[in-house]
This record gives C-alpha cells, sequence and structure tokens, in this order.
C-alpha cells in the first residue's frame, strides 16, 4: 500500500486548525497538527513530511522563524505559509524564507489543495530533472556539470550563477520561471540588488545565445522569464 503524503500543519487557533486537518485528511493526506511554533519544531524533528504549512502569527515562535529552522535542517522542504494579512513585506519576508506558496485566510479549501498538489508536484519535477546534467537548447548543447555552452561558432565556459541560471531555465523550457523562484534558488535572496544582478547575467546569457536566432530568453513582464528555442515557429 502506497504511504499517503505527510503534511505538517502548524496552527495556533485550535478550531480553524482541527478543522483543516480533517478537511486534509478528508483528501487522502496524513496529517500531523502542532498548536504552535515551538511544537512545530519539535514534531518536524520527529517527523520526515513531505509539505509543512504553517501559519504566520503564532506565540512563542512565529511561522517564519520556524520555516528558516525547518529550512536549515531540510532546505528542500516544501513550505507554504497562512497568514490573515496579504501585506507585500510580508509576503516578501515569506518567500526569502523560502516559501513555495502563500495563502491569505480567509480562503477556498479547494484553493489550498490545488496549491499543495502543484508545490508537491514540482518538487517531484525537480529531483528528477536535478539528475539531468545535458541539455539541447536550439543548436546549442548545454553541459551544466562542466558549464560548458558549446556552438558550432562559439563554446562558453559559464560562470557558476551563469550555468546555475541558464540551468533553470532550460529545465522549465518554454515555461515561465519567475524572478522570485530564480532569486532564492540562485541568489538565497530576493531583494532590489540581487534582482538587478540576475538581470545583468540574464544579458550575459543572451550574447551567449546571439548565434542561433530561434533561441531567445523573453522577458515576461514583472513575473518572469522564459527560455525558448522556437522563436517565430
Amino acid at each position: 500500500m502506497e504511504k499517503a503524503t505527510q503534511i505538517l500543519l502548524v496552527e495556533d487557533d485550535p478550531n480553524f486548525g482541527a478543522v483543516l486537518r480533517d478537511y486534509l485528511e478528508l483528501n487522502d493526506y496524513d496529517v500531523v497538527l502542532a498548536k504552535d511554533g515551538l511544537q512545530g519544531l519539535q514534531a518536524f524533528k520527529g517527523l520526515e513530511p513531505d509539505l509543512c504549512i504553517l501559519d504566520v502569527m503564532m506565540p512563542h515562535k512565529d511561522g517564519f522563524t520556524l520555516g528558516s529552522e525547518i529550512k536549515e535542517i531540510t532546505p528542500d522542504m516544501p513550505l507554504i505559509f497562512l497568514t490573515a494579512k496579504s501585506l507585500k513585506e510580508d509576503m516578501l519576508k515569506g518567500y526569502q524564507v523560502g516559501a513555495d506558496d502563500y495563502i491569505v485566510k480567509p480562503f477556498d479549501s479547494e484553493v489550498l489543495l490545488y496549491k499543495i498538489k502543484a508545490v508537491l508536484s514540482r518538487k517531484g519535477q525537480t529531483s528528477e530533472e536535478d539528475e539531468r546534467t545535458e541539455f539541447e537548447i536550439g543548436s546549442y548543447s548545454f553541459n551544466s556539470e562542466t558549464r560548458e555552452l558549446c556552438h558550432t561558432d562559439a563554446t562558453y565556459v559559464l560562470s557558476p550563477k551563469e550555468s546555475a541560471l541558464l540551468g533553470l531555465l532550460v529545465r522549465n523550457k518554454n515555461h515561465l520561471v519567475s524572478r522570485s523562484e530564480a532569486l532564492k534558488k540562485i541568489w538565497k535572496d530576493e531583494n532590489y540588488f540581487t534582482g538587478r544582478s540576475m538581470d545583468v547575467y540574464v544579458a550575459k546569457l543572451r550574447k551567449h545565445l546571439k548565434h542561433d536566432e530561434d533561441v531567445a530568453i523573453i522577458n515576461v513582464h514583472s513575473e518572469g522569464f522564459r527560455l525558448v528555442d522556437h522563436v517565430g515557429s
């Protein structure tokens, strides 16, 4: 029998926490409920959850602090934050901690289910794709291990950040890579200066890819970037 996906839910409102736990269990998730950040960290250390859902405002230890501590123990642990506040600063702080998603109370339970499935799906795809080191990008070949980008007209040895960024783009070829995701994964921070730094690296990659006019890194305004290798087709 396949093991159920386990979720650690940390929520200080006992009524809301119990209702949400029961709802998730009805949808075939194995849920462990902790009532505050201290209990949450203790529970996490005794479990191997597939995903953590953390309330932001909690006594003893807030969700952002707990999320940071969880990431120190298991860097690739998916996190979804729950909050009653929709302030941009709070959302940015959550993403800087390493949040995979952020949902504001009150919310539609079906929306949360969708977000859980999407986060777990990305986790599975990432672990599988991370094993790949060789890629084709139009008439280029790219080896993320040696950091070599090769074309009949030129060969480039990329810097570590150039290689990491191109690797992220090519693993999501033809799909949007959000600025937030790239900054968190490669620069480990999301602020004005790291954002400007990333734009410089995107410009460098575009110069390296100029030998194939069907290859492009498209800027999706205010959202992120998309690597395509069939421009105009």
